[in-house]
């Protein structure tokens, strides 16, 4: 039975009369950034949900991707990914017109082209209302050799990866230099498919791309080189998108019957000890209609296993298959599509988790601890997580996912491309509450509460 209910808030008007693709909500403003088919970018305010600016004539095809850069103060800097095999930078001050109250999404809906390159220096103040909403181009990466799937950039904002159907996965580092330049640092082509999407970890350089050949592939640097240090096999089929759990997130509910709600606390802090080791858990979803979850092995327990295999001579279950990480499926989330699954968002805030695809449906998951009751009942379930003590001591810990919501329709007839969640902005909104904006082939970007 349900226990979530997500009910359609706003359109993000004028939709776009072509596919959309993504929403990129902004990290820190109102906004957000949807890609279209129609070959433009399009902001939309978040408080008033109206078009704030539309960007063209940056690509030649549809854009199929875009990102924020983090970390950027009194200026909004955005990746955009195309079907024409480009990437483009483009770049906007924040504080045009904050003197006067408007800022962000306030303004009036404004046309920017690729041509448009007025910097700071070059303002006209005595026309400086017009100026106010101003993007200009500032590069095109170009080095791919088919259409770019996805940008993403590295929570330092001084990396940039972005993967193609042309199978390579290529980083490119932002000099920072104040011309614009971006330099290539690393070319991976270890993928047999099209790369479908790539995707930083929230705290450390280190990167996940999935692929048409259905596998993940988890890269790092080493001694200023590129390397793959993990590939995660599992899914049986295309790995359409992936996102990361957020540094802090722990489970938020508890099994009804397993125990009391007094224990939460007591779990969660025996869970962030876990997690301490093997550091933010990865969120997948594919082609075979499954969402899955997948979590590193401690770099002590790989220690572990290699010493016992060593000494035993019998080979470890687990084995790193060549790399220098193991990563190990923790879990498969309750089945809810009936059709390939395009895109899933796990929340920073609540830690819900939220997939959407081919069959139009937007789906809630929620993981909940289940106290195992015995160490008997622990080894008999696979996705148990032990919390182990510094005296050696094992403490029983265990988490399921439970289907919370499902929104059947959420675009009528069309296929939902995007899913992602972000803070609430309108006058109807509270303090840390989020929604969530699916995006879809009709064009629309809806933005959806919610509630228990």
């Amino acid at each position: 039975m349900s226990s979530i209910t997500i009910k359609h808030l706003s359109d993000l008007t004028p939709p776009s009369q072509e596919r959309t693709w993504l929403t990129s909500p902004h990290p820190t403003l109102p906004i957000v950034a949807t890609c279209s088919s129609d070959k433009t970018i399009r902001i939309y305010s978040l408080t008033n949900f109206t078009l704030v600016s539309t960007i063209t004539g940056g690509h030649k095809r549809s854009v199929r991707t875009a990102a924020w850069k983090p970390h950027m103060s009194g200026e909004s800097v955005l990746a955009t990914g195309s079907f024409d095999a480009t990437v483009g930078i483009w770049r906007r001050w924040d504080s045009y017109g904050r003197e006067d109250g408007a800022g962000w999404g306030m303004g009036d809906n404004k046309e920017i082209t690729a041509e448009d390159t007025t910097a700071p220096n070059d303002i006209d103040t005595s026309n400086r209302e017009e100026d106010e909403e101003e993007w200009r181009f500032a590069v095109l990466l170009d080095g791919h050799d088919s259409e770019v799937k996805s940008v993403s950039w590295s929570a330092s904002g001084m990396l940039l990866a972005t993967c193609s159907r042309d199978k390579s996965i290529w980083i490119w580092e932002d000099l920072d230099d104040g011309d614009n330049n971006f330099e290539t640092v690393a070319v991976m082509q270890e993928h047999s498919g099209d790369v479908k999407c790539v995707s930083w970890h929230p705290t450390e350089e280190c990167l996940a791309s999935g692929s048409y050949d259905d596998t993940i592939r988890i890269w790092r640097e080493d001694l200023d080189d590129w390397g793959q240090v993990a590939c995660l096999k599992g899914h049986e089929g295309t790995v359409w998108f992936l996102d990361w759990e957020g540094q802090d997130s722990v489970p938020r509910g508890i099994s009804s019957g397993a125990a009391a709600e007094s224990d939460l606390s007591t779990l969660q802090a025996q869970w962030r000890t876990q997690i301490s080791l093997s550091g933010p858990r990865l969120l997948s979803c594919s082609d075979d209609r499954t969402v899955r979850v997948w979590r590193r092995q401690p770099k002590e327990s790989q220690q572990q296993a290699a010493l016992s295999s060593a000494a035993t001579g019998i080979p470890s279950i687990i084995r790193p298959m060549g790399t220098d990480e193991i990563w190990e499926e923790y879990a498969t989330l309750p089945r809810a599509h009936e059709l390939p699954i395009y895109a899933v968002a796990w929340s920073k805030r609540s830690g819900l988790v939220a997939s959407t695809g081919a069959d139009g449906r937007i789906a809630i998951y929620e993981e909940r601890f289940v106290p195992a009751q015995n160490s008997e009942q622990q080894q008999a379930d696979p996705d148990a997580m032990d919390t182990t003590s510094g005296d050696g001591l094992t403490t029983p810990l265990r988490t399921e996912w439970v289907l919370v919501g499902i929104h059947d329709g959420a675009h009528g007839i069309y296929e939902i491309n995007h899913v992602a969640w972000t803070k609430r902005a309108d006058r109807g909104s509270g303090a840390e509450e989020e929604v969530l904006i699916t995006t879809a082939d009709d064009g629309s970007v809806k933005v959806w509460t919610v509630t228990r």
